[in-house]
């Protein structure tokens, strides 16, 4: 099941989507770039990996549309395209990442706007395939820290869905699984859009993974009782000093978990990973509409008064000192990860 993937027969980029499940399985067709960047801003892909390479396949898009028949031109047509992609939602880093790899395929080839298309499209699929085996390789790695038996909390959806296939924390529990490890996952419902019982539990299910769904705030409770052995998620940026930027409430469930002595690992692709910013507080936090939270209904009723108002932060900040290993492609990254992260990403590139 791959969640972001080119239709070699239409020149259109096709995406699960992810409003629709757990009650429809679907795919979406895009050709425009500018409806790749709403489907990122609204949500019909989300998961940092797959948000990046899905920009990728919209620059590849972009390219296609761009009506230039020199290079200048083709480039004031890509930068507009990046510049779009890039706001669509600025919290994660693989977002830039990956334009900033397609924008680098048109600076190392400057050949004409036809023969850039064709490359800028295999750049595109090229980063899908190297995301899967990413993943694969970052959940070998985690799935040894995973003891059969294992109660595990996580957060969001980090699966399949949050990547181009396999996934990051998801995933890890998915390799410990399929090395026939018995595990249990408490599923964060993760409000306000509820990617942990939506998504999360829907996936799951399809692994035959054992889960059950808990509200946010039961966390603490599971953890103070010693009912939980670890705790995964994935992250949406990590800075330098190894401080963790994801969806909001991880912080929370980060704190409960240190207080009780239960690890915490991030699981996360080095291209998550930005040297550029030395800590969480620098990175910007995406504000999305209050209507995600003042929308919600419980038996066809609004949860909340007619008037009332809402703040709804999409991430908060995990800092470094309540995170145990940050899981990645390159290895398990201990503390203290100033120094550790900048010498797994360097003798990466090697």
């Amino acid at each position: 099941m791959r969640t972001v993937e080119w239709d070699y027969t239409n020149h259109k980029l096709r995406l699960i989507d992810q409003h629709a499940l757990p009650g429809e399985f679907s795919y979406l067709s895009f050709g425009d770039y500018r409806e790749v960047a709403r489907a990122i801003r609204n949500m019909v892909v989300r998961g940092a990996p797959a948000i990046g390479v899905t920009a990728a396949f919209g620059m590849a898009l972009a390219a296609r549309q761009s009506r230039a028949r020199d290079t200048a031109s083709f480039l004031q047509d890509m930068n507009r395209a990046a510049e779009e992609l890039r706001n669509a939602r600025p919290t994660a880093v693989n977002l830039s990442w990956a334009v900033e790899r397609m924008l680098g395929v048109i600076s190392r080839q400057p050949a004409t706007p036809e023969s850039l298309r064709a490359a800028l499209l295999d750049a595109a699929q090229q980063l899908a395939d190297e995301d899967v085996r990413t993943n694969q390789e970052m959940a070998l790695f985690g799935a040894s820290l995973i003891e059969s038996g294992d109660t595990v909390i996580h957060h969001c959806n980090t699966g399949s869905l949050a990547a181009v296939e396999w996934g990051t924390a998801l995933g890890v529990i998915r390799m410990a699984h399929q090395q026939g490890k018995a595990i249990h996952v408490l599923v964060d419902e993760t409000r306000p859009r509820l990617q942990g019982s939506r998504l999360t539990a829907w996936e799951l299910e399809q692994y035959g993974i054992d889960y059950a769904i808990i509200t946010d705030n039961a966390a603490g409770y599971f953890l103070q009782s010693r009912q939980v052995h670890k705790v995964l998620f994935g992250a949406d940026r990590v800075a330098a000093n190894g401080d963790v930027v994801n969806k909001i409430g991880t912080y929370m469930l980060a704190l409960a978990a240190h207080a009780n002595h239960v690890p915490v690992y991030p699981v996360v692709p080095l291209s998550t990973i930005d040297l550029g910013t030395q800590n969480g507080e620098d990175i910007p936090i995406e504000q999305r509409s209050p209507d995600e939270v003042l929308d919600l209904m419980v038996n066809g009723m609004p949860v909340a008064p007619a008037d009332a108002r809402a703040r709804n932060p999409a991430f908060d900040i995990t800092p470094h000192r309540l995170v145990s290993a940050i899981v990645t492609e390159a290895g398990i990254i201990y503390p203290p990860f100033k120094r550790n992260i900048r010498r797994a990403i360097e003798h990466n590139l090697k």
